[in-house]
């Protein structure tokens, strides 16, 4: 016979002290996803579920590697009646097509690990709803009874990049030489920053980059000593009923100064042309990902680069939707449409070949997904950018950073958007230059 959960509701007066003290408690066990939306439920980008939603214990998992990966997930997700929260990581694309990833991995998490928790904290505004198999009081009042820890954390990390500000560029250069021959039409050229023999607080860093840049797809997921510290502003995919919807983000501008500032700045990014060319490229590939298993004339652009501004930029935004059949697989839906278009490049296959070729770095979760599936065939993941990677076994941590590069690409700004993209995590590790 199958345990069944059971659901407590709770009306919590502080919210955010409750979250930072749900976060310490759950960082005690070995698996741990807190997804918080920020409190951007009502905003147009989210199409949020929920203000925030965590699972904490786990009582069932899978951990598989890139051969087979998507199969085994299909295995274990229909024989869990139940909610599975997890990861995939980048490289899963080896799984779909012919193709490798033989580049530096500091960080070495497994392709995929999904879980059934033993706890999930569902909260939107002060409504707390906690769903477990044993007394949930008992857990309420030990999150409840947690005192914060206000002291600051010094850290003394040194930060390098696997790319100099010259070898960028000539990269740069290289992949711009493949679009003029036609291989392809652009690229998603990513560069990593890392640490070695460094120590950081998981938790303390998470809250620090989540206050400095509160974004709708924050995520804090622990697998064993492995860290993903995360401020991604963007959805791969969510899955409401029998629609389809993502949300691609391509283009990027730096907040303004001050009022009249900003909204030239996004005045500047509603109007560049080689950033809309990029978003409109990236929409036609989400739309070809989305009509493999979308109902005939279902794929809807609802949205076209609209500009979204957050707190350390602002962002052009699409949104793409489609509508499947009611007894389509799950795991077939996410398959189809991973990795997602605005990390990779178009034409898709050829754009994650020449990345391999020219990145010094295997991007593991990094440009991967993390998200639920509920018990009632729905799903939401996000995008794993803005976000650092932390193995404290390894004492290794790591960021990485990108842009798209078309014809149009200016190298040297290119590599001025990394920098303005990992602005927030350099703030949230208390860095004063990346160089």
């Amino acid at each position: 016979m199958v345990q069944k959960r059971s659901f407590y509701n709770f009306e919590i007066d502080n919210i955010n002290i409750f979250k930072q003290k749900l976060l310490i408690w759950s960082n005690n066990f070995d698996r741990l996803a807190f997804l918080d939306s920020n409190n951007s439920i009502n905003s147009n980008i989210t199409y949020a579920s929920y203000d925030s939603i965590v699972a904490v214990g786990c009582i069932n998992e899978i951990i598989s590697e890139t051969k087979y990966a998507f199969s085994n997930l299909n295995k274990f997700h229909s024989k869990t009646n139940d909610w599975i929260f997890g990861f995939l990581t980048y490289d899963l694309k080896n799984n779909i097509e012919n193709l490798k990833s033989n580049n530096f991995d500091g960080i070495k998490l497994p392709a995929l690990n999904f879980f059934v928790p033993q706890y999930i904290f569902i909260i939107n505004k002060n409504n707390l709803k906690i769903a477990c198999f044993s007394d949930c009081y008992k857990v309420f009042n030990e999150i409840n009874n947690i005192v914060l820890d206000k002291s600051v954390e010094k850290n003394n990390m040194i930060i390098k990049s696997m790319f100099s500000n010259l070898e960028y560029i000539e990269s740069v250069k290289k992949i711009k030489k493949h679009i003029l021959k036609g291989d392809i039409y652009e690229a998603n050229f990513c560069m990593e920053f890392y640490s070695k023999n460094t120590n950081i607080n998981p938790i303390k860093t998470y809250q620090r980059l989540n206050k400095i840049s509160p974004t709708p797809f924050s995520c804090y997921y622990k697998f064993n000593n492995t860290y993903l510290i995360s401020a991604s502003p963007e959805r791969f995919l969510k899955k409401s009923s029998n629609k389809i919807i993502s949300q691609p983000i391509k283009g990027t501008i730096k907040r303004g100064k001050n009022i009249k500032e900003d909204i030239i700045l996004k005045n500047k990014l509603q109007n560049n042309e080689k950033e809309r060319a990029e978003n409109i490229m990236i929409v036609d590939l989400v739309r070809n990902d989305l009509s493999i298993l979308a109902k005939k004339a279902s794929v809807k652009v609802e949205e076209l680069c609209e500009i979204y501004s957050f707190s350390q930029v602002h962002q052009m935004i699409s949104t793409v939707s489609s509508l499947v059949n009611k007894n389509t697989n799950i795991i077939d839906i996410i398959k189809s449409t991973f990795p997602m278009g605005s990390m990779t490049g178009a034409p898709k296959i050829s754009a994650m070949k020449i990345i391999e070729e020219y990145e010094k770095t295997k991007r593991g979760l990094y440009s991967g997904s993390v998200g639920y599936i509920s018990p009632d065939g729905n799903f939401d993941f996000n995008v794993i950018i803005r976000s650092i990677l932390y193995n404290s076994s390894k004492k290794y941590l790591s960021f990485i950073v990108g842009s798209a590069i078309t014809y149009k690409s200016n190298a040297e700004n290119e590599f001025e958007e990394c920098l303005i993209k990992a602005e927030a995590i350099k703030k949230a590790l208390n860095i004063e230059s990346l160089f």
